[in-house]
């Protein structure tokens, strides 16, 4: 047995998910430990439901006996004589490791963000992370009367998607702060605005009062009817209806994602065959992580230059 520890939020859910397809694939028998990262009040929600999906969920005990994490006295009394005997497998790193794949009986930990552990199955994994229709999700009718006004204009403009994540990357500058800067969020702007006059750029944020306000500072020469035929901030989502926001990112024609799995799989699903996708020149500030790109993404660096 497989056990993959499912942590993070939606967009690393499905990083993990992509990988338990593949190991299934495989023909191992698989499961997820949902217990030990979200026993917190304060941890994220785990919204793999929202497609449909019902995964296999480890017991405490099988657990317990893949990480060697018993507290029986004897248990106890041999890991102090000859060490724990844990078939835990962390991440090596963050770019692909296909040894990764070979590891059974195994305890699986890490987030696994590249599309090169479920290439080959593609076709499935969209599949399985398709949204359902917007009315089958039981919205809050004010809801989903907004989420239904902002998926007829994405529908009918040349929508740009614009992922701007902040929130908890504040807390941990040294993995993701001065990446997506002020410099790499204009230069893809105009970029785009050159490319596809007339395009409207649809802001995603967690921090959706700040992003205005930097949007209208950087543009502030801009006359106010103008900025709204440029710019549309998407409102009322909260942390427990990211999927949201997700689902309208992926109806975009293109995108300018920040350095988050959530944005990712945003552009990853958006279906347009001609997509425009930019991303950070790096990902992480503290690790090179170069299997998280995908073919079709362009690079602009921190300082705001085309790579």
């Amino acid at each position: 047995m497989v056990i993959i520890r499912m942590s993070g939020g939606l967009g690393n859910q499905m990083f993990q998910y992509a990988l338990y397809m593949k190991l299934v694939s495989q023909g191992k028998e698989v499961k997820f430990d949902d217990i030990n990262e979200y026993r917190s009040d304060f941890a994220r929600p785990i919204m793999l439901s929202v497609f449909g999906i019902e995964y296999p969920r480890a017991t405490w005990d099988e657990i317990i006996v893949l990480t060697d994490g018993s507290l029986k006295i004897s248990h106890r009394f041999r890991r102090k004589l000859f060490g724990r005997k844990s078939l835990e497998i962390k991440e090596r790193d963050v770019n692909f490791d296909p040894n990764l794949l070979a590891h059974d009986p195994a305890y699986l930990t890490g987030y696994f963000q590249t599309e090169k552990y479920f290439k080959d199955i593609e076709a499935d994994v969209r599949k399985a992370f398709t949204f359902p229709d917007r009315l089958s999700m039981q919205l809050p009718s004010d809801l989903e009367k907004k989420i239904g006004t902002y998926q007829y204009m994405i529908e009918n403009t040349n929508a740009v998607g614009v992922h701007i994540r902040r929130g908890d990357y504040l807390l941990a500058y040294e993995t993701h702060g001065g990446i997506c800067t002020d410099a790499y969020y204009e230069t893809a702007i105009a970029y785009l605005r050159a490319r596809f006059p007339g395009a409207v750029f649809y802001i995603f944020s967690n921090e959706i009062k700040w992003a205005r306000n930097w949007l209208e500072t950087r543009y502030a020469k801009t006359d106010k009817e103008e900025f709204d035929e440029i710019f549309c901030l998407i409102e009322e989502t909260t942390e427990h209806t990211g999927y949201l926001d997700m689902m309208l990112m992926s109806k975009c024609k293109h995108h300018i994602i920040a350095n988050s799995s959530f944005s990712w799989w945003g552009a990853y699903l958006n279906e347009n065959p001609e997509k425009i996708i930019i991303a950070p020149e790096k990902w992480l500030g503290n690790a090179v992580n170069t299997d998280i790109f995908t073919a079709n993404m362009l690079k602009i660096s921190a300082e705001g230059k085309m790579v």
